[in-house]
């Protein structure tokens, strides 16, 4: 099951978002409260782990040919 990155929304304007994680399948809908507070939260998109393999083909990249960044 995936790893979700939520952060609370700030009601007031000195208070700080704090971050969590849930565990999810990629089928339920996103929170839309803390589940322990119930304060409002959102989703936050971050990057992943990305896989990259050298192509045999390619020039050393795994991207292909022309794509400007080998």
């Amino acid at each position: 099951m995936p790893t979700y990155v939520y952060e609370t929304i700030p009601s007031e304007p000195k208070e700080r978002a704090v971050q969590f994680e849930v565990q999810q399948s990629m089928k339920d809908a996103p929170l839309t409260v803390h589940p322990e507070t119930g304060q409002a939260v959102k989703r936050v998109i971050s990057g992943g782990y990305g896989y990259a393999s050298k192509s045999s083909s390619g020039g050393g990249h795994s991207c292909g040919h022309g794509c400007g960044c080998g």
